[in-house]
């Protein structure tokens, strides 16, 4: 397994940086599934019924159980074996991330074949969460390596591939559930085996394509800007150690968690939402879902390939303000019926959503030097962990309080949207906030830090 190693992914005389593109797209194309899931949510109700859920049929209350430990995960394995990728480098971890992510769905398949609902949670839950986090951080520091010049662009096309694998996973999803499928059976186990096989050999591409660049290599005709002409750009490297010690990480933390609390909140109910708020057909909220994963997917592309002239603290104040007064004239859309105002304002603030996923990773490298950017991004995804349990949550939460209380189902969501808005106020406040990192946190500096007596107050 040797040809896994760093040593053997360095590029050779006439390859190709924008090869790197495509090898991480392979990835995020397929761990993006994720975002796809809740097409096995009713099937899986109905695994001993079949035709209809039978009395010891799992819930359909228990199918958020699988995903939300799945996000959890993902969150955790990036922080964890963010330093381990780093040493590794990209090719293993990508490696890694395809036996993590399909062997989930392998395990997941036995235990809806067992119907043993714990083992579902394990295999697509834990191991395939695990699997997410790997492969979602594995090109990010490669990318930019590669990429020096256009660090947000570069970023932004393989992420984009996170936010549309929902797109390619959901249908075919649903039309191997349908080959497998028989009177006797809902082809859920079926369909799980099959795309984890898919998905294994898509990924295969993906690590074996992946090369690093050879110590020293620049693009032809670029030359990095002088230190300390771009004001939170650094020359200098932080280690992830030292990263979280930071005051910057921590407001990035927070950024991101703020960012994605609010925007995964309404995506994870823009369904409901647009059916109870201004009546439309189920058919018609399928194809406002389906639009959103447009949105999300694009906007992970615009958005960070955008910051690399915008910088990326002027675009996320973007996200906030903007964001803000959309979230705004949410209620005001639904209050007027207008459903193509409804639906614009819906799908701004979504690939503003995705925009705050692929940009953080250039911001974490202007911040922090491109050492161990992987590995930091890694425990930044932390943020997005807490966001997913937190912003469902909460708007789920407010929309039974109200209704409880009297308020109309079609006026239950505009309080929870007014919340938001106070989310994204306070992540304003943490960006604006966001300064250069102090010296004394570079690594090339470590070795003369002062005694602790005589260091200077946290940054």
């Amino acid at each position: 397994m040797s040809i896994l190693d760093r040593e053997h992914t360095v590029a050779g005389t006439g390859y190709s940086r924008w090869l790197v593109p495509p090898a991480a797209l392979a990835i995020h194309l397929c761990i993006g599934q994720v975002y796809g899931f809740s097409v096995f949510n009713i099937p899986l109700t109905k695994i001993l019924g079949v035709s209809k859920a039978a009395a010891d049929d799992w819930k359909l209350t228990s199918m958020a159980v699988i995903f939300g430990v799945a996000i959890v995960f993902l969150g955790l394995a990036a922080a964890v074996f963010g330093t381990w990728l780093e040493r590794v480098g990209p090719r293993k971890a990508m490696f890694a991330a395809a036996c993590c992510f399909c062997g989930g769905f392998f395990v997941a398949a036995l235990g809806v074949k067992l119907h043993v609902f714990s083992l579902v949670v394990l295999g697509y839950g834990v191991l395939g969460g695990i699997g997410l986090g790997i492969g979602y951080i594995s090109p990010v520091k490669t990318l930019i390596t590669w990429f020096p010049d256009r660090p947000g662009m570069a970023t932004g096309m393989a992420i984009m591939g996170f936010g549309g694998g929902a797109m390619i996973g959901s249908p075919l999803a649903v039309n191997l559930m349908k080959f497998f499928g028989s009177p006797t059976t809902t082809g859920v186990a079926q369909t799980m085996v099959a795309m984890g096989v898919i998905y294994f050999v898509v990924m295969m591409f993906g690590v074996f394509t992946v090369r690093v660049p050879q110590p020293g290599w620049k693009p032809a005709g670029w030359e990095p800007k002088p230190a300390g002409t771009q004001k939170l750009v650094t020359s200098a490297n932080v280690s992830a150690a030292d990263a979280i010690k930071t005051r910057q990480f921590w407001l990035l933390w927070m950024v991101l968690f703020l960012n994605v609390s609010a925007g995964i909140g309404v995506l994870q109910t823009a369904s409901p939402i647009i059916q109870q708020t201004l009546g439309v057909s189920v058919a018609a909220a399928a194809g406002f879902v389906g639009l959103l994963s447009l949105f999300n997917m694009g906007g992970r592309f615009f958005w960070s390939t955008f910051s690399d002239k915008l910088g990326r603290k002027t675009t996320y104040n973007v996200y906030f303000i903007l964001g803000g007064v959309l979230y705004a004239l949410v209620p005001t859309s639904a209050t007027m019926h207008s459903v193509p105002l409804f639906v614009l304002l819906v799908c701004v603030i979504i690939s503003m959503y995705g925009g705050g996923f692929s940009t953080v990773p250039a911001y974490l490298k202007d911040l922090f030097g491109t050492m161990h950017v992987g590995a930091i991004h890694g425990r930044l995804l932390t943020a997005w962990s807490a966001a997913g349990v937190v912003g469902p949550l909460l708007i789920n939460f407010m929309r039974d309080y109200q209704v409880a209380h009297g308020v109309a189902l079609a006026q239950s969501y505009n309080f929870t949207m007014y919340i938001l808005v106070g989310f994204l106020v306070v992540g304003l406040l943490c960006n604006l906030a966001v300064s250069p990192v102090h010296e004394r946190y570079h690594h090339r500096a470590q070795v003369e830090r002062p005694a602790p007596s005589t260091r200077l107050a946290t940054n």
